[in-house]
């Protein structure tokens, strides 16, 4: 058998194997890679049980399909990766499927998760159009008044002469004004025409790794775990640093810059974001080893002047998600105690539709 027989695969958004009479794949489309994160060389050379933790339910699947040559549904099981332990949970079809003297099993594997992240994809691009109309309009109402407030100042001190202990105050008056007016610039600054350009995603990260470390020298270490074969990504590198450097000193801020981050890249296959489906997206992550995200902000973490510091403005994630919908691309987090895992999906150049990633 040849992976033409099953070229109509390739396009679906399900995760799909083809199995031997041995357990062996002999097809993987590109959602399976995803699913699965291993390449498909890596899964053609174990056995479809084998991937698993081992599980009864899994097993007694397979000898069911065998024994009585019937297909098989589960439509909950929950399956662990030998690779790197990750839990899925997922509907399981096997379908026998004979062709002249061959036989082979149809392994598909349905995130149960998957229509509730398309679902979430939607409600968040509406949630940002939402958000970016909220944030113009409060930044214009902010910064008509600076300008007044900051010119009465200077000729309230220029008017106070020799009163040295009232120009303390007029000076305050000024150096708020021009942090007010810095924090407004940012609030407008998703709207700003992008300058897109053919870069490599690593020297954005080297660049975000570089300004972080400056700030927090000791206690803190920033891990690579870079894929070094990814194709070069049009995009605004201005942008992509910001949304970088926003999660990442998020995180080293929610650790108190004390702990660890990993930057991680990897290439994902036929994906859809914002609605289109790509052949090719790089899929970024920023992970850290803090103490989560409270639960009581999970669903409102996007949202403008939503933190859970003190000190924080609640900007930095929402306009990381605003520039990464500018991009076509989505964000999205998992936390829990000890882990948090931001990923950034952002479509490549699909001028290399042969490509195969090769991790470091």
């Amino acid at each position: 058998m040849t992976s033409h027989s099953f070229a109509g695969l390739e396009l679906l958004d399900t995760p799909v194997l083809i199995l031997d009479h041995t357990g062996l794949p002999c097809y993987v489309n590109p959602a399976c890679e995803n699913l699965l994160a291993l390449g498909k060389k890596e899964l053609m050379r174990h056995r479809f049980i084998e991937l698993f933790h081992p599980l009864p339910a899994l097993t007694q699947a397979f000898t069911t399909v065998e024994r009585y040559n019937t297909s098989f549904l589960e439509h909950d099981i929950e399956l662990v990766t030998r690779h790197n332990d990750l839990p899925l949970h997922i509907a399981l079809s096997i379908t026998p499927v004979e062709s002249g003297m061959d036989s082979w099993l149809l392994v598909e594997l349905r995130p149960l998760d998957q229509q509730l992240r398309i679902a979430n994809e939607e409600r968040l691009l509406l949630q940002q159009q939402a958000n970016r109309e909220l944030i113009r309009n409060l930044a214009h109402e902010i910064k008509n008044p600076l300008g007044g407030i900051r010119g009465a100042a200077q000729l309230l001190e220029h008017e106070l002469g020799d009163r040295p202990d009232l120009k303390e105050y007029t000076e305050v008056i000024r150096e708020e004004s021009i942090r007010l007016q810095s924090l407004v610039d940012r609030l407008l600054a998703p709207h700003r025409r992008q300058v897109a350009s053919e870069l490599n995603i690593h020297e954005v990260l080297e660049r975000v790794r570089s300004i972080v470390l400056i700030e927090y020298r000791h206690g803190l270490s920033i891990q690579r775990d870079y894929d070094v074969s990814l194709p070069p990504l049009i995009a605004d590198k201005e942008q992509l640093i910001q949304v970088v450097l926003n999660i990442v000193k998020n995180a080293v801020e929610a650790m108190k810059g004390k702990g660890q981050v990993i930057l991680r890249t990897r290439v994902a296959r036929q994906v859809t974001l914002a609605r289109k489906r790509h052949l090719l997206a790089l899929k970024l992550q920023v992970i850290d080893n803090g103490p989560g995200i409270p639960e009581e902000l999970r669903d409102h973490i996007f949202h403008p002047l939503v933190t859970g510091r003190a000190e924080g403005t609640g900007l930095g994630l929402t306009l990381a998600q605003s520039f990464v919908h500018q991009h076509g691309g989505s964000i999205e987090f998992e936390s829990r105690p000890a882990y948090t895992c931001f990923t950034v999906m952002l479509p490549l150049n699909q001028s290399e539709p042969s490509y195969e990633a090769n991790r470091s």
